[in-house]
């Protein structure tokens, strides 16, 4: 449960309020990126900038809220996935779905970097579900077996990067490349 600056939990109010700038902000730094003022995220939260600066003290630490949430959905998007029919499938839909959050992912993390605070380590669950995902896809020969967690880390990376430059139908070819290169003998 999240806590007030007292070290109390949050009231039920305080805690709708403080969801409501999380997801205000997610979406006001998506569409405008990370320089979009606190203000923006106040008033698309239909919140005033007190509230705002009650939970969040700092632009950075909204950032960082922002951040953190966005690692922590994708952890649970793949721990859903896991059980999922498809192990291929799941797998390569995963991987797709970070890619196409990257832009917004790497642009909060350069802006955190920027302002000297350390980007949280926070994608130890993020690893554990998708090293699931690319254990239950081998498995189902979907993917090459001699692919290890690091060098999907490393295509993600890459991949992600490229997909901030390259969209649409570039980015889909450069995807399906990829793809072709991890996939094993049962083409999914």
């Amino acid at each position: 449960m999240t806590q007030s600056r007292a070290g109390r939990p949050l009231r039920a109010d305080a805690m709708r309020n403080r969801l409501k700038v999380l997801e205000a902000a997610e979406a006001v730094f998506d569409a405008r990126g990370t320089t979009a003022s606190t203000e923006e995220v106040a008033r698309a939260a239909g919140v005033g900038i007190g509230t705002v600066f009650r939970h969040f003290p700092t632009k950075e630490a909204l950032l960082e809220a922002v951040y953190v949430s966005g690692l922590r959905k994708l952890a649970e998007e793949a721990e859903a996935l896991a059980s999922a029919d498809d192990p291929g499938a799941a797998f390569f839909t995963f991987f797709t779905r970070v890619v196409g959050h990257a832009a917004t992912k790497n642009a909060l993390s350069a802006a955190l970097t920027e302002a000297g605070v350390d980007v949280p380590e926070t994608g130890q669950g993020l690893k554990q579900a998708l090293a699931a995902l690319l254990s239950r896809a081998q498995d189902a020969g979907a993917v090459r077996g001699d692919v290890g967690l690091p060098e999907v880390m490393a295509l993600l990376v890459g991949v992600s990067r490229a997909a901030e430059r390259a969209q649409g139908e570039v980015r889909d070819r450069a995807l399906n490349v990829v793809f072709d290169g991890l996939r094993g003998s049962h083409r999914t």
